[in-house]
Parts: structure tokens; sequence; C-alpha cells
């Protein structure tokens, strides 16, 4: 995937910052700043930048019964069009260590194989 200029003018920070958030595929404000090991503060300011630049949405939510953000990737990051074949997506999302030649990724490569 190709960085975006915004992307590329990242600090560590935020850029640790919305690899969390594609990551998780969103993740509370409240959890984002304890998960990066930052203060609420700084967590903060990392969201408001990452929003600016429009790397991320945020949106009002309540969450353990605080109003806090709910931080998610933008639309444009939840392309999921290449790791599919057919209806199948790609057994490597989400598992720690896929069999390369489990039934499992066999039956995505004879989808992909099949696909017109």
């Amino acid at each position: 995937m190709s960085m975006s200029t915004a992307e590329a003018e990242l600090s560590e920070d935020e850029r640790a910052g919305l690899e969390l958030v594609r990551e998780t595929g969103g993740i509370h404000q409240s959890d984002f700043w304890k998960e990066l090991g930052v203060s609420s503060r700084k967590g903060s300011r990392i969201v408001e930048s990452l929003v600016e630049k429009d790397l991320v949405d945020r949106e009002d939510t309540v969450y353990d019964g605080h109003n806090t953000y709910y931080i998610a990737p933008t639309a444009r990051d939840l392309d999921f069009t290449l790791l599919m074949a057919g209806d199948m997506l790609s057994p490597f999302i989400g598992e720690e260590e896929v069999d390369p030649n489990s039934d499992a990724f066999s039956q995505w490569i004879m989808n992909l194989a099949y696909e017109d």
C-alpha cells in the first residue's frame, strides 16, 4: 500500500496511532492512549492530528458510561477487495499463523484462480 503524503509526514507517535486504529479496525479513545502507552492528553493530540489529516474518523460515543470518541479508519482504508477470492476473505487475515499448505489457503487460492 503506498503512503499518502499526509501519512509520510506523520510523527512516530502518530504513525503508531494510525497503525493501532487500522489493526483494531476501530478503537475507543479511552483505550487508544492506554494501548499506545501515552497520556490521555497526548492521545487526544495524536487523534486530533490524524482526524485533521483525514486518516481516521472520530465520532462521539458512550463507552463504559462515559462520553468518549470512537476512532475508526477512514473508509478509503477499508478496501478488502485485494483480500477476497470470490466471497472468501484471505485466511491470513486475523490469524496469527496460517499454514500455506492448509485446506483453507488452498480453497482460497482455488477461488482466486476461478474468479472471472
